[in-house]
């Protein structure tokens, strides 16, 4: 009755139950052989010493019973010690139960807190966030200017209403109009007489039986994002009630939003264009983008890759005065995992490896593989390091001598820090031109997007147990991404919190005590206020190891 699993002991405690019972049975037949003992005449003859035994007992008649009671006794005290070793079994296990299986996995605690503090991230660098118009400030300026915390209990992590979550807007045919496709992105789809009135933020379905709003960004489970998001309403369309058409499109429209926290280079691509692709790539251009809060600098910044994904200039649908009538409508794009594309579940079954050599064709890059000679212009037949610099949080505070020490170990070294200003397409076309990339844990490291296949990418995992975090963010979709992945955990002596913190204080001891402060107390513990001196020695052990990974020429 020993149990494996917390789940194996529910069931043996439903098992004990029945062996009560079992029990209970096994005692009542027990009974029924001491009653035909009883009644049984003896099968030996009378003048056997048994039947002489037996007809001596017969003849003392009173003196017997006594001691049949004496047989009986012991057997009942027998029973009574069987069903009290049972019922004693069922308290243990029950006690066991109770102890070991509130948590029904090793570990689950821990990867509760882990995922709760998943669905908060935002990587939102004070280098790499973009410059806004004043009303743009105005509207963000309650926004953390890094990484929004919104770990309240964790019930409050999953925003989509539970009646929402069931509820589908349903046309006459019976076929769903909107639906979640995963918990972090909702799509509505509908064909027929549709009309776009983006100035009212409504769209006029014919079909559907009920109003449906949502909101077309791919974060559904971060209410803090969320609340960034204009909401759209899709509505039946009545005859009478509905504006005329302004414009007719003959090709599907397709709105999505940009607001959010987009203008961070990782969530451009996590909440908007790795989802934008999924969801638009088999149109093979044939579509009309809608974007819901445009940022003019951001359209520009991307509109190489729009260029592979559409035939038409992106209508900014909020201001529009027009009423857009379309064949059909799609509202939000599709996620599927961070940076990444499920090829089982999307069309055509592309994958992350198809959005690259989308991104190749739009920004006009010429390298598709790496070597450990390099290949890109100016090396010289040395593979190209490019050191992701930071001038904040996270940076290196020796960068000139990891510089000097990857050059004497053969290395075309290149530093580099991307931010608002950057053009998008230079900056990809030196990603590109690297063999090896290296950076701490941040939005920058998302360049490697444009990393040719067989590239390494060597996230450095600043201290305080964060190797969770930039499993999830960079590590898992480097490795769809066809590119080498090493990480570089941060020692204690690499570390400038060694400075700031008492070696007895939490913060270095106990790292996973702060991450249950909630996700506010992680990162401004290990995140904000931590630079890297990095160990030269450690550094050349890596840059070696990386040298190797590199596809040979």
């Amino acid at each position: 009755m020993t149990p494996a699993t917390c789940d194996e002991v529910l069931d043996t405690t439903g098992d004990g139950e029945r062996v009560s019972n079992k029990a209970s049975h096994l005692l009542s037949f027990r009974g029924g052989e001491e009653r035909r003992e009883k009644a049984a005449p003896s099968r030996s003859g009378p003048g056997s010493p048994a039947g002489l035994e037996s007809k001596g007992r017969l003849k003392r008649g009173k003196e017997m019973k006594p001691s049949l009671r004496s047989r009986q006794e012991p057997r009942r005290l027998s029973n009574a010690v069987i069903i009290g070793a049972m019922l004693l079994s069922l308290c243990v296990l029950s006690i066991v139960k109770a102890r070991y299986c509130a948590t029904p996995f090793a570990g689950k605690a821990e990867d509760q807190l882990q995922e709760q503090m998943n669905s908060s991230i935002r990587m939102e660098t004070e280098d790499e966030s973009p410059a806004r118009t004043p009303g743009e400030q105005e509207e963000e300026e309650e926004e953390a200017d890094e990484e929004v915390s919104t770990t309240a209990a964790p019930a409050a992590k999953v925003t989509v209403p539970a009646a929402k979550a069931k509820a589908k807007a349903v046309n006459k045919k019976g076929k769903p109009t909107c639906y979640m496709t995963s918990k972090r992105s909702e799509r509505c789809d509908a064909s027929g007489d549709i009309r776009v009135d983006g100035n009212r933020s409504t769209i006029y379905v014919s079909g559907i039986d009920r109003d449906w709003k949502t909101k077309p960004y791919a974060r559904y489970h971060d209410p803090v994002a969320m609340s960034f998001v204009r909401e759209y309403t899709l509505t039946p369309l009545r005859a009478g009630s509905a504006p005329a058409c302004t414009r007719n499109h003959s090709v599907p429209g397709f709105l999505f939003s940009n607001r959010g926290f987009s203008g961070n280079l990782y969530h451009d691509y996590t909440d908007v264009l790795v989802p934008l692709f999924i969801s638009t790539h088999q149109f093979k251009g044939r579509v009309q983008f809608l974007l819901s809060g445009m940022k003019p600098w951001w359209v520009a910044k991307f509109t190489p890759l729009f260029r592979q994904l559409t035939r038409f200039d992106v209508i900014d649908v909020d201001n529009d005065r027009e009423v857009h009538c379309f064949p059909r409508i799609i509202v939000g794009a599709t996620f599927h995992k961070d940076m990444g594309v499920i090829p089982s579940k999307s069309p055509g079954h592309v994958s992350v490896v198809d959005f690259k050599r989308t991104l190749r064709a739009a920004f006009g890059l010429e390298r598709e593989s790496a070597s450990r000679t390099g290949g890109a212009p100016g090396t010289n037949g040395k593979p190209r390091l490019l050191i992701i610099s930071r001038r904040k949080s996270r940076r290196f505070m020796n960068e000139r001598e990891m510089a000097e020490a990857a050059a004497a170990a053969g290395f075309d070294v290149r530093v580099a820090e991307p931010d608002q200003h950057t053009d998008m397409a230079t900056f990809a076309r030196l990603v590109n031109s690297a063999d090896v990339m290296i950076g701490v844990h941040g939005a920058g490291l998302t360049n490697m997007v444009f990393l040719p296949r067989g590239a390494v990418l060597i996230q450095v995992v600043p201290f305080g147990g964060l190797e969770w975090l930039t499993s999830v963010t960079f590590k898992d979709p480097a490795q769809d991404m066809e590119v080498n992945y090493m990480d570089y955990n941060v020692k204690l002596e690499e570390s400038s919190l060694i400075d700031q913190y008492p070696r007895n204080h939490q913060v270095l001891t106990d790292p996973y005590a702060v991450h249950k402060q909630g996700w506010d107390a992680l990162k401004s513990a290990y995140l904000d206020k931590q630079n890297i001196r990095m160990d030269l020695d450690r550094f050349k052990e890596t840059l070696k190891d990386a040298l190797e990974r590199l596809p040979a020429p």
